[in-house]
């Protein structure tokens, strides 16, 4: 089958590789063409220490995308929108797997959403590919376990097929909308836990942050129709998880690096991959506002990264709020 990855990123390239070896036809898309050139070039990728096979092909022809059955998304949520409304018509019958995790910030809605908004595609041919998964776990081969998650089950288990091989296990779920949100809350749940890393708090404080982290993307997960169950599986506890104590995590490393006295703006120049859950911070802080959803966890995240609020201050506030029942 023809398969396209849309970005060479480190995770683009880690599904590209997947997708190879399990006999598919495959392209891999990046934006600059000087960078595809240095692929090609030297048929590896700079920041993951694995070969490209020299029968991926590589390319920075954006309208090769309509001879593909199935576009794998992997860049930047917040250029999704952009990316697709420079293509023309795409087939009706194509599969779009989106495995970038994010909100939009202009529009607050999932990146489902963005693509349906930008192409003529049914929601049901379109499908989350999320979960606990680093790239450079990934392109070792060491076992993984993720999810396919479609309004349509039938696509989501056809993406399933696809995927899934000896190293790489797919589950598949009809609430795409529940992984979704799971998928990229947990981003700033996982620069909370770098920071308190940072700060130099322990692992009482790590176990809370998270589990009071499941509890603020379970609410507003249920104020947006998901499945209760979806956040106890691989997309909602599995990711948070790994996201909040991996060093592989970029944006538990943010939070580490904040919490040790850094500014984001000094961060943000020092990066060269995305950490995404600084801009899904910005869209959820609105979100959580515009549905009255409390969030007390991700709003603290957004103080200390956009309002310059001085971490242990944050976590301190948080600690000292009106007791509740659990």
């Amino acid at each position: 089958m023809k398969i396209i990855v849309l970005g060479a990123g480190t995770w683009g390239t880690a599904l590209a590789r997947v997708l190879f070896e399990n006999s598919h036809e495959v392209t891999l898309w990046h934006y600059k063409k000087e960078f595809i050139d240095i692929l090609s070039e030297t048929n590896r990728h700079p920041k993951l220490n694995c070969p490209i096979p020299k029968a991926i092909k590589l390319t920075s022809d954006l309208n090769c995308i309509h001879d593909h059955k199935v576009v794998v998304v992997a860049i930047p949520t917040q250029t999704i929108r952009k990316t697709f409304e420079k293509l023309n018509d795409i087939s009706l019958d194509t599969l779009i797997v989106n495995a970038s995790k994010g909100i939009e910030i202009k529009s607050l809605k999932t990146i489902s959403n963005v693509i349906s908004e930008t192409t003529s595609i049914k929601s049901g041919n379109i499908i989350a590919l999320y979960g606990p998964s680093h790239a450079e776990e990934v392109v070792k081969k060491l076992p993984t376990t993720i999810v396919s998650a479609s309004s349509d089950i039938k696509n989501a288990r056809f993406i399933q097929d696809i995927f899934s091989n000896q190293f790489l296990r797919i589950y598949s779920n009809s609430d795409i909308i529940g992984v979704e949100i799971a998928g990229s809350i947990k981003n700033i749940i996982a620069i909370a836990a770098g920071i308190t890393v940072g700060v130099g708090f322990g692992d009482n404080t790590l176990a809370a942050l998270i589990t009071r982290g499941i509890a603020e993307i379970k609410r507003l997960g249920f104020e947006m129709g998901a499945k209760s169950e979806t956040f106890l599986g691989l997309s909602g506890i599995g990711d948070l998880i790994v996201t909040a104590t991996s060093l592989h995590s970029r944006n538990r490393k943010l939070g580490y690096d904040i919490g040790k006295g850094k500014k984001i703006s000094e961060l943000m120049n020092e990066m060269s991959m995305i950490a995404e859950g600084v801009d899904t911070s910005k869209a959820i802080n609105m979100l959580s506002r515009e549905l009255n959803v409390e969030m007390p966890i991700c709003n603290k995240v957004y103080e200390i990264l956009f309002l310059d609020k001085d971490p242990k201050t944050a976590i301190y506030e948080l600690m000292n709020r009106r007791l509740i029942d659990e």
